[in-house]
């Protein structure tokens, strides 16, 4: 058995296989945590920067951070991100419940825990088909779920937790981890305590950022400190290996960009889709696993500063204005790593709904405001930080008479009037 429970500070050994063999393959800088957005009392006070690098074991090929953060400084009580912000993700979750109960041929009634279940969205869908939820949630956004009826625990996953869900609620025969699982510092005790509570012939869906869709679409800015590692199916079938679950279907789904969703049973030697076989042939076609595939990455990266950095000095020295559009948790890494400045883009805009109007980007302390602003100003140009959906915000924004020019800054600058 690994050591899959990292400590806090740096990390020495790769997070999945314990190698030592780790390589710097993208240094980023030093940024503050994404979702820890000061607002105005705090901006007099100095934040904490930490590192953010991306590495890469030369034994299993994980792609993962140097640096790992208390989880109570990036999951604060106040955490400000929820999941049903766009109607876009909000769709997505609650699809992929129906397409999980579908696969796997879950019955009515079952019961579904959600670690790290947000503001429940996902678990709405599967409330939708007649299953007994539970979300397990440590921020303040519990307090929304239970609001929408989805009942939520607002705690950490850890063995207390899990006591009280077997006593309280029952043994479940689905465990999700949607867009967590890739954050989760004591990792071993979570998968561990996952299989505690499963049934016998139980499952574990997770979904997480797909490694493929960063490399195919340069998407560096959804490397963040809530994010520790950027599974490939193949690190994932490696991890899940270590305790007694056989990953069993795999599948690409658009979630934030691109995401990978793990279909795991608890029990070895389990009956393997080949969807499985044929995703991890892509990967090894793509050269996924090979370094210089990665060093070409982040060569990408750095062009794309530069570029960046050329054209907005353009667009200031021609006295036009630019804001912002959404402020995702990757839109820190952008901002930052981009360097611009409140000068350079004044304002970042913001549905009526998000809960991180009135405050300001870490590190770079650009404003969030209420979208209505920048409809009223019309900037000259309008920069999309949830670039990953601009399609239908676009078009969400041009319903609502926004005239600017779009900017889309990755995988490269483009421009639509």
């Amino acid at each position: 058995m690994k050591m899959h429970n990292i400590n806090l500070g740096n990390v020495y050994f790769c997070q999945i296989c314990n190698s030592k063999k780790l390589s710097i393959i993208l240094d980023l800088g030093f940024t503050p945590p994404c979702d820890s957005l000061p607002n105005d009392e705090a901006l007099s006070v100095s934040e904490i920067y930490y590192p953010l690098k991306l590495l890469r074991c030369s034994d299993c090929f994980l792609m993962q951070l140097s640096y790992v953060v208390d989880p109570r400084i990036l999951f604060h009580i106040n955490y400000p991100y929820k999941s049903s912000i766009t109607n876009v993700l909000s769709d997505n979750l609650q699809n992929g419940a129906q397409k999980i109960i579908e696969n796997l041929n879950i019955p009515e009634n079952s019961l579904v825990v959600d670690i790290g279940s947000n503001d429940g969205t996902l678990l709405k869908g599967f409330q939708k088909k007649k299953m007994r939820v539970i979300g397990i949630e440590p921020t303040n956004i519990a307090k929304i779920a239970e609001k929408n009826n989805v009942p939520t625990l607002q705690v950490f996953f850890d063995k207390k937790t899990c006591k009280k869900i077997l006593s309280d609620y029952g043994t479940p025969k689905l465990v999700t981890a949607t867009n967590v699982f890739a954050h989760a510092q004591m990792l071993g005790n979570l998968i561990e305590g996952v299989e505690y509570i499963l049934d016998k012939d139980g499952y574990f869906v997770s979904e997480s950022h797909y490694a493929l869709d960063i490399l195919n679409t340069l998407q560096f800015d959804s490397i963040y400190h809530e994010h520790l590692k950027y599974y490939s199916l193949k690190d994932l079938i490696k991890l899940l290996s270590y305790y007694n679950f056989t990953v069993i279907d795999a599948e690409r789904i658009p979630n934030y960009g691109g995401s990978i969703r793990c279909y795991a049973q608890k029990g070895k030697n389990r009956s393997v889709s080949l969807n499985v076989y044929d995703l991890l042939k892509e990967e090894e076609n793509s050269k996924l696993y090979d370094e210089s595939t990665w060093i070409k990455f982040s060569h990408k990266v750095v062009d794309a500063k530069k570029k960046f950095k050329i054209f907005i000095s353009e667009i200031i020295k021609n006295n036009k204005t630019i804001c912002g559009i959404g402020s995702p948790g990757r839109s820190c890494t952008l901002i930052n790593y981009f360097d611009i400045s409140k000068l350079e883009m004044n304002y970042i805009a913001e549905q009526s709904t998000s809960l991180k109007l009135g405050l300001y980007v870490p590190g770079k302390h650009i404003p969030i405001v209420d979208e209505k602003l920048m409809l009223e100003n019309q900037p000259d140009y309008a920069l999309i930080l949830s670039w990953h959906y601009y399609e239908n915000i676009i078009n969400n924004l041009r319903n609502k008479g926004l005239k600017s020019k779009i900017i889309i800054p990755l995988p490269q600058i483009k421009i639509l009037d």
